[in-house]
């Protein structure tokens, strides 16, 4: 069914009797599309000769213009070799005229004008290099191809550029191509003669579509966007290219690539190599150094093209002036380029998409985004215009009135309505996007700090590898008096510079960390409260600056999303990597933004020590769950799948319990049930016991061996069968056999906080249920405290307490509770695991009064407050005098004493007081069984 060229505007003719000689070459107009003609045609003598030129085809064209660009299409596809030039010059001509009315009367949008534009432009650059390669495989130019291979361009690999990448060619654009080969494709020593062959395709293929004939020009080609264009052919390697992006590509190259597009040739070729490019492209972190290399770049352009200086119409440049399409370009891809390499839904091509995708995950207020789209579209509807007048490549307004004029008619207004619109509009995009570009043109500088610091600490920064490069010290000159001004107001402004010099003597570099403060000065406040309070962490910071991107590349003080939410977000992220070392590093980069979380969480008094507690726990037990299954897909690719139903990991000590600290090792037992397989099935098969000893070695090196983004856990599997002495992993009827059998009881009371954190799920409830059911079996109370009582004499003469801030060893300190929790909840068989329910299980056997539980459970969460406090400050157990007056201060708010003495005063009394509650239970209850 046809359907007619919807008409709601039409231009004003200039020229009345242009446009009425351009109405009578057309015939069976309607009365709609004899104005749309006559105001088209009176103002563009372009548009004028191209009605006259093809009035018997455009009648029809009108009649259904979807059809009728079909139909283009297809024949341009149909034409032969030998009428290639004047074919194509047809149908764009055909293509230009019946875009500009769809455009001119409204009945198309921006996007189904460029979008008509750009694909047109992709056939002409198909069909015209693959009837170059044809020509070139003909006369064995191409060794070893066939005709077969020209409907793959023979590798030929055609990337579209700019606006023809994005769909949003204009009306009168170049075409900026990228031109390589795929060398794959070719024996090593026919290299040289593939290269020459399709350097000669591609200039033949750009004169086909560029050079002027009788007919007019196709499109005008530019190939300069290649790497380095000075010296390299217009067709080179995918190889050659790609070691060019990785050591000398630009950000302004990178920019260039998020609109590139495979457009003609081997398309999945195209796919391919920019696949390679994508971490050239998309940063893993947050990419603020784009900011100042965006600005500088604005800067050269308008020196280089004039464009600076005063807001006037005539003459302005709608592309590149004040105001103009490139500014929404590039304040839309200078964001995607920040934000990125961390959020895929950002990699898109189009500006409209882009500046979408921004709002949407708050990168872009969505009233800017509103405004700089509308304004967008406004722009490219001038910048047509303009075009459509000549066919010339210009975004200027004209100079005179008369030029003006002639725009204004095109758009049905006037040029004073025009004049005053067009200055609203470039002056809003300049005030809506300069200020993002401007990194100098901020607050005024922060006044020198109060306090006259170490002119020795200050005088060595330079000489840190961060502030070697130019551009770092330059960046951070800029940032330093907030800094220091920011330190000046600190508790102990000395000690929080030193802590500040230590951090910045261990930063690797500084161009990005400091870029991302300058753009971000809340972010300051916090380094200075993290250097100033937590060794660990701003050394951790010092390391892994890169988890500051995590404060503002998302919901980062929202509520803890849960275990279950957390293990789905990097299972999904893993999903998305194909490479194994890729998922191992990315699961570390992950692991540390979510750890940095919870420790900045802690530090700021957003949750104590408990809940961080909780929280590590979930985390740990969700990068093990999300982790395992990629061990166990790497391992099967060289073993074949796991015999048997699989494996499972049992999580024993803290994190079985629920509840770990920053520094933690993860205690582990990996059990398989190999249901009497013998060996695997695959390229390299194992025996089954050393499938999964060897499976269980992959999983603790993936766990903790120390790669670019260094480890994630230390793995301590000292708890399986028979220690250190036993198999790495544990198959389910040993276990099971184990346990009932030889195991002593200090293996039972580990056994009351296991908790299977990842694997095979009906392995996973076989364990527990097993793990439930031998915990409720009677037990001898009198054998359970003897070993409990004999226990504890070897931890004490294993490890002495470490001072009185070592709240884990020790009498009444934190492993002693933990060993009669254990106790009471093996004696109540009870299957919870928390320390809190072990310590009501104690009550239940007999072995506590429920006051003395509940002194002593009081004394756990202290100890476990100071505990968790302390890992946070220091890494390891804190000495009072060397955690400076921020690190006293978080110690005593995590704690909720008003002093440090007080918080001494207390811990010794718990101390002695849950000593001699323990002491007296164990000894009296052995005695008493005996």
């Amino acid at each position: 069914m046809s359907e007619a060229l919807s008409i709601t505007r039409v231009p004003r003719a200039y020229d009345p009797d242009l446009g009425r000689e351009a109405v009578a070459a057309v015939p069976d107009l309607t009365p709609d599309q004899s104005e749309l003609i006559l105001g088209a045609a009176g103002s563009s003598p372009y548009l004028n000769g191209l009605i006259q030129r093809e009035g018997d085809w455009l009648a029809q064209a009108l009649r259904d213009p979807q059809q009728a660009m079909e139909r283009v299409m297809a024949a341009a596809r149909a034409l032969p070799p030998d009428q290639l030039k004047p074919g194509l010059r047809l149908a764009k001509r055909r293509v230009a005229l019946l875009t500009a009315l769809a455009d001119l009367s409204g009945a198309w949008t921006l996007e189904q004008v460029t979008g008509a534009l750009t694909d047109f432009a992709a056939l002409a650059v198909d069909i015209a290099a693959k009837a170059e390669i044809a020509a070139l495989i003909r006369r064995k130019k191409l060794p070893g191809l066939t005709e077969d291979d020209v409907e793959t361009a023979a590798g030929m690999v055609i990337l579209a550029m700019g606006k023809m990448g994005a769909h949003e060619l204009n009306y009168s654009s170049d075409i900026d191509l990228i031109v390589l080969f795929d060398e794959t494709r070719y024996d090593p020593g026919d290299f040289y003669e593939a290269r020459q062959g399709m350097v000669r395709a591609t200039r033949n293929f750009c004169a086909t579509l560029s050079d002027k004939t009788a007919d007019g020009y196709v499109f005008r080609t530019d190939l300069r966007l290649r790497p380095d264009p000075a010296v390299t052919p217009v067709c080179m390697a995918t190889e050659a290219a790609e070691r060019y992006y990785e050591s000398l590509g630009r950000t302004w190259e990178r920019a260039a690539y998020i609109k590139a597009r495979p457009c003609a040739g081997d398309i999945a070729a195209g796919q391919r190599f920019l696949e390679t490019l994508r971490p050239f492209v998309w940063r893993r972190h947050l990419d603020f150094a784009a900011i100042q290399d965006a600005h500088d770049m604005r800067l050269r352009i308008r020196e280089n093209k004039g464009t600076g200086g005063a807001l006037t119409i005539p003459g302005h440049d709608m592309k590149l002036g004040q105001g103009g399409i490139r500014e929404i370009e590039f304040f839309t891809q200078t964001r995607q380029l920040i934000a990125g390499g961390r959020d895929p839904d950002l990699r898109v091509r189009g500006t409209v998409p882009g500046l979408a995708a921004l709002a949407a995950k708050g990168w872009v207020p969505q009233d800017v985004t509103d405004k700089l789209t509308d304004h967008y579209r406004a722009h490219r509807e001038v910048e047509h215009r303009i075009q459509m007048v000549h066919d010339a490549q210009t975004h200027k307004v004209p100079q005179s009135p008369d030029g003006i004029e002639r725009i204004a008619c095109l758009m049905g207004t006037t040029s004073a309505e025009l004049t005053a619109d067009l200055t609203r509009r470039l002056t809003e995009v300049h005030e809506l996007t300069e200020g993002f570009f401007a990194p100098g043109s901020g607050p005024a500088p922060t006044a020198a700090p109060p306090v006259e610091f170490d002119a020795g600490v200050l005088a060595r920064w330079p000489t840190y590898p961060a502030l070697r490069s130019q551009r770092g010290a330059r960046i951070f000159e800029r940032l330093k008096p907030e800094l220091l001004a920011r330190l000046a107001k600190t508790a102990r402004p000395d000690e929080a510079l030193l802590a500040l010099d230590g951090f910045l003597a261990g930063l690797p570099a500084g161009v990005q960390l400091f870029s991302l403060f300058e753009a971000n000065p809340h972010l300051i406040d916090l380094l200075v409260d993290i250097v100033g309070t937590s060794h660990a962490l701003a050394s951790h910071l010092s390391r892994n600056a890169q988890v500051f991107d995590a404060v503002i590349g998302g919901s980062f003080f929202a509520e803890w999303p849960g275990q279950a939410a957390l293990r789905q977000e990097l299972a999904t992220a893993l999903s998305a990597e194909t490479d194994y070392e890729t998922q191992l590093d990315l699961a570390r980069r992950w692991c540390k933004e979510w750890h940095f979380r919870i420790g900045v969480h802690h530090l700021r008094g957003l949750i104590d020590g408990l809940e961080a507690g909780r929280q590590y726990a979930e985390l740990a037990q969700a990068v093990i769950a999300a982790i395992l299954p990629c061990v166990e897909h790497q391992f099967a690719r060289k073993h074949g799948p796991a015999p048997g139903r699989g494996a499972a990991v049992l999580g024993m000590g803290s994190l079985g319990a629920g509840r770990i600290n920053s520094q933690s090792d993860l205690d582990m037992i990996v059990i398989y049930d190999p249901q009497g397989e013998e060996m695997s099935d695959g390229p390299r098969p194992l025996a089954t016991r050393t499938y999964y000893a060897r499976f269980t070695q992959a999983l603790i090196t993936a766990l903790s061996a120390p790669m670019s983004q260094g480890r994630l856990y230390e793995v301590d599997m000292r708890l399986r069968p028979s220690g250190n002495q036993g198999p790495v992993a544990t198959s389910w009827a040993s276990f099971t056999h184990y346990q009932q059998n030889e195991a002593w009881v200090w293996e039972h009371l580990a056994l009351t906080r296991a908790r299977v954190v990842a694997g095979e799920p009906g392995l996973a409830r076989d364990i527990e249920a097993f793990r439930a059911d031998f915990i409720a079996r009677p037990r001898d109370a009198g054998q359970v405290l003897r070993e409990v009582s004999e226990m504890r004499a070897r931890l004490a003469a294993a490890k002495s307490p470490a001072g009185i801030w070592d709240v884990k060893n020790g009498p009444g300190r934190l492993l002693d509770i933990e060993l009669l929790a254990e106790a009471g909840a093996l004696l109540a068989g009870s299957a919870e695991r928390d320390v809190a329910s072990g310590l009501q299980g104690a009550v239940a056997a007999g072995l506590l009064e429920v006051a003395q539980a509940q002194v002593l459970r009081t004394a756990y969460d202290l100890f476990w407050q100071v505990q968790c406090a302390a890992r946070l400050l220091s890494g390891k157990v804190i000495e009072a005098d060397k955690i400076g007056q921020g690190g006293t201060a978080f110690l005593c708010r995590a704690t909720r004493f008003e002093q440090v003495e007080q918080l001494q005063a207390a811990l010794q009394e718990n101390y002695s007081t849950a000593a001699a509650i323990i002491g007296a239970v164990i000894e009296e209850e052995r005695d008493a069984a005996q």
